[in-house]
């Protein structure tokens, strides 16, 4: 897994780990807002543009994360976040080890499998994923996204250059991931988030997660789609990420 890091190392820690089919830049401007005052990392996820291993599972994933904790941080960061597929990695960075973190900013996590997405996502990624790389088709995919025009060429560029077995690979880990039984025993105070136009799955997600986690608040995003929050409004997700790290200020 590669990293890239902004701030100093002498201030506190934050690692925010990005959406699937993205890649480090989905937190750049946040990294850029907080970057006089934490210690930031961004992780890109096994299988992505400019990682260096190919993805083979959620679990795996939130393992070498938690290796790389042990040996530059000494077991423990101050804050972690994640979108989506990044979401559900944090989840299970948590169940695997409940006191890596202070706290926790969980953003449109799914964790109620569908096994028919999930059993269409070969089949579908088999017969059109060489229409990834045609421009015209990608501004049609990245327009229904909601994303920021300006985004457009790294999305581009970066989701071209993702094999076809790993997109297949992380989007069948996202239809299927369940929340493990350990996050009962997690120590962070954990801050879940949701848009209001986000899919029902989400919300019902968004929810499951919040019954399951022993201090944590949940917020709805008034008119907000998925990944709104961190993609398209830097500004006020850097603002919550400081509110966060000040509350027991």
């Amino acid at each position: 897994m590669q990293y890239q890091e902004f701030g100093s190392t002498e201030k506190e820690t934050i690692l925010l780990l990005h959406g699937g089919g993205l890649s480090w830049w989905n937190y750049r401007e946040v990294a850029s807002l907080l970057e006089d005052s934490y210690h930031i990392i961004l992780p890109i996820l096994d299988g992505h543009a400019g990682s260096d291993h190919p993805f083979t599972s959620i679990e795996e994933n939130a393992h070498e994360i938690i290796a790389w904790i042990d040996a530059h941080y000494g077991g423990s960061v101050s804050l972690i976040g994640g979108l989506s597929l990044g979401a559900q990695i944090l989840l299970e960075i948590l169940a695997q080890r409940p006191d890596i973190c202070s706290y926790a900013l969980i953003e449109s996590a799914s964790v109620i499998p569908s096994r028919l997405t999930n059993a269409l996502i070969g089949p579908a990624f088999g017969s059109t994923y060489r229409l990834i790389q045609n421009k015209t088709f990608a501004r049609l995919q990245f327009r229904q996204l909601h994303i920021q025009p300006s985004l457009f060429e790294d999305y581009y560029r970066d989701t071209s250059r993702i094999r076809k077995s790993d997109m297949i690979a992380f989007m069948k880990a996202n239809t299927a991931y369940r929340l493990k039984e350990s996050l009962r025993g997690v120590s962070a105070k954990a801050h879940v988030y949701y848009g209001s136009k986000e899919t029902r799955g989400i919300r019902r997600s968004a929810e499951t997660i919040a019954g399951k986690l022993p201090d944590c608040s949940l917020n709805c995003l008034q008119g907000f789609y998925h990944g709104d929050f961190s993609l398209n409004h830097a500004d006020m997700y850097a603002e919550t990420v400081r509110q966060i790290l000040n509350e027991e200020a």
